[in-house]
């Protein structure tokens, strides 16, 4: 896709696909990633990168949350629901735009599937020895009858695919299932899963049609128990993908019912989106900001040793005004994990460095040096970012970013 055709997609959705429009800090760095290569050795030896990895041991850092995404164009068996490339549906026309460009793979578009996966491969080229992706499958919407759901399904990344790249590159990828509970076949799919390596399953609720407080996750949830397996799920707003009627499912308080079960469940995003239906205090209780359900769920003590939460995506425009809280909550920091939410590190509308100067959570010299970087490699400056975040006097813990044993807990 070329410049001109993407802006007139970006038009065609009014803007309103990011959700960002109004905000003045929006955009610094334009809207089309470059995908520059080759990281010049004056940042890529910078100080601040320097500083970035210090107290890190690189060998234990998995980036807990990087889609793999595909077109099916290499034979992956991955898909994009046609509603992405017609303008009648202009918003999920522009996210797939958003998407591809911010993974480098919009410029052939018979080779989507390789274009993806080589600029994955390269961005890994400039992370310390060691660190990996964590990639994430991506299941279908299914209904409450057990049948899939192509209308409602915005995307699909096949677990098999998932594997296949996690097995091809060992040194750079390690790889989580999407099996959606409402399958007959979810708990073999699951045990399938264990035995071909998968360190976690992940979850969107809102796009899959999956009810986390429904009782058709119930065998699911005592099998991810019994394999002590990670469950990743999205919660808060879904403004990502193309979300219709089931927002709900993303309210925090519906993951009671698998931490009750004893899964581990780790909430993506820490919820920093949106407001949710407080159903902790019945039907009719009132709307709540999610994050406060989710902060709720989190100073229980009895969930002390089974839920978590990611910091990937917390530093987009439309979720930064709760990195201080996150900042400040070291109480939280063991429990915290971090995750690029890759691609959209490279979706360049999506981030303000000014904010978070403004905010004074970022220092005014490290900007102009992030910014490079992201044009280079995305992957390195949400890295390099969040380890440089303060509040207060408070950092992100060395230990969120140092994942790999979280993920190695499990009875494979």
């Amino acid at each position: 896709m070329n410049r001109r055709q993407f802006l007139l997609a970006l038009g065609a959705a009014g803007v309103s696909a990011t959700g960002l429009a109004a905000w003045r800090y929006w955009p610094e760095q334009g809207f089309i990633n470059p995908c520059h290569t080759s990281l010049p050795a004056a940042l890529a030896q910078h100080e601040l990168v320097a500083a970035a990895w210090q107290g890190i041991n690189s060998q234990n850092v998995w980036d807990s949350h990087a889609h793999l995404i595909g077109a099916g164009d290499g034979g992956s068996g991955a898909w994009f629901n046609p509603d992405m490339d017609s303008l009648l549906s202009p918003a999920q026309f522009v996210q797939k735009r958003f998407f591809l460009n911010a993974g480098c793979a919009d410029d052939v578009p018979q080779r989507i599937d390789q274009r993806y996966v080589e600029r994955m491969h390269g961005l890994m080229g400039g992370m310390r020895a060691g660190h990996k992706l964590l990639l994430l499958a991506f299941e279908h919407n299914y209904n409450e009858n057990r049948a899939i759901d192509l209308e409602h399904s915005a995307f699909y990344t096949p677990n098999d695919y998932a594997r296949k790249m996690a097995q091809l590159y060992p040194h750079h990828f390690e790889w989580a299932a999407s099996i959606h509970p409402y399958r007959t076949d979810s708990v073999a799919a699951l045990n399938d899963a264990m035995q071909n390596g998968a360190r976690a399953v992940k979850w969107l609720p809102a796009a899959m049609g999956i009810d986390p407080g429904s009782k058709l996750c119930d065998p699911f949830y005592q099998a991810l128990a019994r394999h002590n397996l990670p469950l990743i799920t999205h919660a808060g707003k879904e403004r990502a993908i193309h979300v219709a009627n089931t927002q709900h499912y993303g309210n925090p308080l519906k993951l009671r019912r698998a931490l009750d079960r004893g899964v581990r469940v780790v909430v993506a995003h820490c919820a920093t989106m949106g407001e949710d239906l407080d159903l902790d205090r019945g039907e009719n209780g009132p709307m709540t900001e999610s994050f406060l359900l989710f902060a709720r769920l989190m100073d229980e003590p009895r969930y002390e040793k089974t839920l978590y939460a990611d910091i990937s995506a917390i530093t987009q425009i439309n979720r930064a005004h709760y990195a201080q809280a996150l900042l400040e909550r070291s109480d939280w920091h063991p429990r915290l994990l971090n995750g690029s939410d890759y691609p959209l590190p490279g979706v360049m509308p999506l981030f303000s460095l000014n904010l978070f100067v403004e905010s004074g959570l970022l220092d005014s010299a490290a900007a102009p040096v992030l910014s490079a970087i992201r044009t280079y490699n995305p992957l390195l400056f949400d890295f390099v970012l969040k380890r440089h975040l303060r509040a207060n006097g408070k950092h992100f813990s060395p230990r969120i970013f140092e994942t790999r044993a979280f993920f190695m807990r499990n009875s494979t």
